[in-house]
């Protein structure tokens, strides 16, 4: 059993009720009766478990935006998570993936979903890992784009916030300025003080409950916040 199997067996959390659930009931089949995710009614703490289908539900609205799945987006899909979580793991993922992409999923009641129970961390790094999902093939399209800034708005992410990791994968002139959110007219006080907010706030100790896998993920936006400050200071010719 690959780590999604694992995960799922670890438990879906509040995943396994609301939209969410009924999209993932046509995925998981008969998982879902039994003991261990009947008697999971009420639990709120996002598992890694309920992380990871969310991800997949999230995945498919973005594949879907642009009114058609390709095989070649599946396999840039099955490539990252092949990267991310390993072969068998990305073999269980894709199979998921093609259940949930014949579901109708209703972006807006999934997203209130998300922001009504998972911790805003956890959401920065679903919006990471959806716009990594999005990039997989070379570029973000733009119908890509305004479905994850929509699911980004329904899970309550700021929009400065949605800017910043935007910025990471959508690079324009300003991008490392837009990564720290401050603007290019910014004291060199002003660019160190955002840099250490954006630091805590992206450190991968903040989605630790996710589990190590995910932790790894969360260590690209870390990174990301680290380079955006490096480039502003060589530019500056700050020490």
């Amino acid at each position: 059993m690959g780590k999604f199997g694992k995960w799922i067996a670890g438990g879906l959390g509040w995943a396994v009720f609301g939209p969410i659930g009924g999209i993932l009931g046509f995925a998981l089949g008969s998982l879902f009766e039994a003991p261990e995710f009947a008697k999971e009614k009420g639990y709120s703490t996002t598992t890694t478990g309920s992380f990871a289908m969310t991800l997949l539900v999230l995945v498919a609205a973005v594949m879907k935006a642009d009114g058609k799945v390709l095989k070649s987006e599946l396999n840039f899909v099955k490539k990252y998570f092949i990267q991310s979580f390993g072969e068998e793991s990305a073999t269980e993922a894709l199979k998921m993936l093609r259940d949930i992409l014949n579901q109708n999923i209703p972006v807006q009641s999934v997203g209130v979903q998300i922001k009504q129970n998972m911790d805003y961390s956890s959401r920065l790094q679903l919006l990471h890992l959806l716009f990594g999902v999005a990039q997989a093939d070379g570029k973000v399209d733009i119908s890509e784009l305004n479905t994850i800034a929509s699911i980004s708005g329904y899970m309550g992410v700021s929009s400065k916030d949605f800017e910043s990791i935007k910025s990471m994968f959508v690079a324009d002139v300003n991008s490392s300025y837009k990564i720290l959110e401050i603007e290019k007219t910014a004291t060199d006080d002003e660019v160190k003080k955002a840099y250490r907010k954006m630091a805590v706030k992206f450190h991968p100790d903040k989605v630790s409950h996710l589990g190590e896998d995910f932790q790894k993920q969360a260590k690209e936006k870390f990174q990301k916040v680290n380079e955006a400050y490096e480039q502003i200071k060589k530019e500056r010719g700050i020490n």
